[in-house]
């Protein structure tokens, strides 16, 4: 199994937002950033079989920019193993029920990202995975999950990503003419 963790994109504000907190919405350049890491992230060759998202707006809409680019053919799952507040092990938990040949692509909140990295690869939660807004980690799992045993495939933070899909365009417009 593989396991793309991606951060929701730039979001409005907390004190520039008078709605409530699951309703806080990317913001114009958000949205922007996250199709040009989407971009990198098709450039990669992702191929993702499952699209799990947080229900918090900005993570839900930075899955619908990412499904668009990258797997317009695969539905977009809502989960709140995904939402602020959850623990990592609850989504370990979703991903075992999925098949081991399953291309996870799950979009979500720091630090729970971060943490579930860091279980991940290390075996427990620590502070030191922070993912940037937009960015994108590929953790590789061998057989059934288990904290400790999975290994990182790459780490993007999204001007890489950005710098890859104009590479990925780039590329799929010479082969166009």
């Amino acid at each position: 199994m593989e396991c793309i963790l991606v951060r929701h994109g730039i979001a409005v504000e907390r004190d520039e937002w008078e709605g409530t907190e699951e309703n806080r919405p990317l913001t114009d350049r958000g949205k922007k950033r996250v199709r040009q890491a989407a971009a990198g992230l098709a450039a990669l060759d992702c191929k993702p079989t499952h699209l799990l998202t947080s229900p918090f707006v900005r993570a839900y809409d930075t899955a619908r920019l990412v499904r668009a680019v990258v797997c317009p053919s695969v539905k977009v799952e809502t989960r709140e193993e995904l939402a602020v507040g959850a623990k990592p092990e609850q989504l370990v938990h979703v991903l075992q029920t999925l098949p081991s040949d399953a291309v996870v692509l799950c979009v979500g909140h720091e630090p729970f990202l971060g943490e579930l990295v860091s279980l991940l690869l290390c075996g427990k939660m620590l502070p030191n995975f922070p993912l940037k807004k937009a960015g994108a980690v590929c953790v590789e799992v061998a057989g059934r999950i288990k904290a400790g045993q999975c290994r990182l495939r790459w780490w993007f933070p999204p001007v890489q990503l950005r710098v890859l899909g104009k590479r990925g365009r780039t590329k799929r417009q010479r082969e166009q003419s």
